[in-house]
């Protein structure tokens, strides 16, 4: 028997995939189009569980205010709980204040206090545009989001696919046991470095978080 040599066809993209690239790059385009003139600016994460009356979306709107007063924009996922105080804040110090909200099964509205708008349905998407813009970024207490959001800074900084910025971790209680099981455990059995903890700063309020936050816009040059 004779070898022949099959054929091989040419694999195009489907009209599915087609259409989900498109989007993505309309997700990027819009974002970047909507903040490229924003300036420096800080962006504040943290559950979208927490009441107005938890400490959590207090200190996220104080922290809002006192970088709004100084110039600084802040940045949210445009959500309730804590994102929602820290756009509370930056509206009431007159400052921008911007929300990158994600469709979710349950949805998740826009908080009111937002002067840009602007909808995600890709997480990938809304996360390169919630850190594009940032000279710095407070983390508050939250869930499975929140956390997601500080390990993925941290790795880019590690990488060097983020420039050294501080992520400031707000509320000692909260977040000491995560950096003691780090330290405990990852780098004991030598997952990290020593010098990975250099990247991060926890502080009890809103007061210790503006003043590394401030002293961040005054000296990195953001791009």
């Amino acid at each position: 028997m004779s070898e022949e040599t099959p054929e091989v066809q040419a694999v195009g993209l489907s009209a599915q995939e087609q259409e989900r690239i498109s989007r993505i790059g309309d997700e990027l385009r819009a974002g970047i189009e909507s903040l490229r003139d924003i300036g420096a600016a800080v962006s504040i994460f943290g559950s979208a569980r927490s009441p107005a009356s938890s400490w959590e979306y207090q200190s996220a709107r104080e922290l809002a205010g006192i970088l709004a007063a100084n110039g600084i924009a802040v940045i949210t996922g445009g959500g309730p709980g804590v994102m929602e105080g820290a756009n509370l804040g930056a509206r009431e110090a007159a400052g921008k204040s911007v929300g990158l909200n994600i469709e979710l099964p349950r949805e998740q509205l826009a908080n009111p206090y937002l002067d840009i708008d602007l909808d995600f349905r890709y997480f990938f998407t809304r996360k390169f545009m919630l850190i594009r813009y940032a000279i710095g970024f407070a983390i508050y207490p939250g869930g499975f989001g929140t956390i997601d959001e500080l390990f993925e800074l941290l790795t880019l900084v590690q990488t060097g696919k983020l420039q050294e910025c501080p992520v400031v971790l707000v509320g000692e209680d909260y977040w000491r046991n995560l950096i003691d099981w780090l330290q405990e455990f990852t780098l004991r059995d030598g997952y990290i470095s020593p010098t990975d903890f250099d990247m991060l700063e926890i502080v009890a309020g809103a007061e210790d978080a503006a003043s590394i936050l401030l002293k961040a816009a005054n000296n990195v040059a953001w791009l």
